[in-house]
């Protein structure tokens, strides 16, 4: 890999894999655009754990009270300050898996061409829209029913399909429970914590089988500039959001999708 794709691929993960307009996409679509060879298994798990650390780093505090909590709660056996929340976040997380390990092979071979994520990236762009536009927006993350985290759960699994927005399904899955933007967004945001972490736990096993050469460089480098992004994309976000909402994001998957369609039909 050449510096350039370094740069690029990894400020693209970190910056969408925050925001509601599918990173998955943009990493599958980018190398297809600039014609550039596949970037790699072992830099697909490098600016992964990028933004993963992003994330951990960013809400450290929040998740050193949700662990306290958590294990609070499992040893007395009810309720401790915020583990109500902590258990949200792993319950949120189980229909993703098994999705992923019932699906995973079939999305990878069937639904990654650019019709389906032009498709998905314009449904799923719409109903954002809408949920932004429709949604009471008068609840915050704590007050969400077990009802409605196995809904934003479900909502998550859905995104296994590129162009859809792991992000973008929750945000929308919270926006049309009530949770305001902000909320929506962090727990969006916390949930994607364990994903990311079995995504990339996973994609660590493929690695190791493989026993590939390792360009340390651009794994470093991808890793950092992921890590660095991801953090900005994340504080912008939340500032931002109460004043811009969704529809810059919902217009922006628009016009993308419309451009895919233009490109690839």
């Amino acid at each position: 890999m050449d510096i350039i794709q370094i740069i690029a691929l990894a400020l693209m993960q970190g910056l969408t894999e925050f925001l509601p307009i599918s990173s998955s996409a943009h990493l599958i679509l980018l190398p297809i655009i600039a014609n550039w060879q596949d970037q790699g298994l072992a830099f697909d798990v490098a600016v992964h754990v990028g933004t993963l650390a992003a994330v951990i780093i960013y809400f450290r505090a929040t998740l050193r009270s949700l662990i306290k909590d958590w294990l609070g709660s499992v040893c007395v056996r009810k309720t401790v300050g915020d583990s109500r929340l902590a258990w949200a976040v792993l319950i949120g997380t189980i229909p993703v898996g098994l999705a992923g390990l019932l699906l995973g092979d079939y999305i990878e071979v069937y639904l990654r061409s650019p019709l389906v994520i032009a498709a998905t990236t314009i449904i799923f762009g719409l109903l954002l829209g809408w949920a932004d536009w429709q949604g009471k927006q008068q609840r915050t993350e704590h007050q969400l029913t077990w009802q409605d985290v196995l809904i934003v759960g479900l909502a998550q699994a859905v995104a296994l399909i590129p162009g859809t927005s792991r992000s973008g399904i929750t945000m929308t899955a919270g926006l049309i429970l009530g949770l305001n933007r902000n909320a929506a967004a962090r727990f969006s945001f916390l949930l994607s914590i364990p994903v990311i972490f079995l995504a990339g736990g996973l994609k660590t096993i493929d690695l190791i089988q493989a026993a590939t050469a390792t360009d340390w460089f651009a794994l470093i480098a991808g890793a950092g500039l992921s890590a660095v992004s991801a953090y900005l994309c994340i504080h912008l976000f939340l500032k931002l959001l109460e004043k811009i909402g969704m529809w810059p994001f919902v217009i922006y998957r628009l016009l993308l999708g419309a451009i895919l369609v233009w490109l690839f039909i």
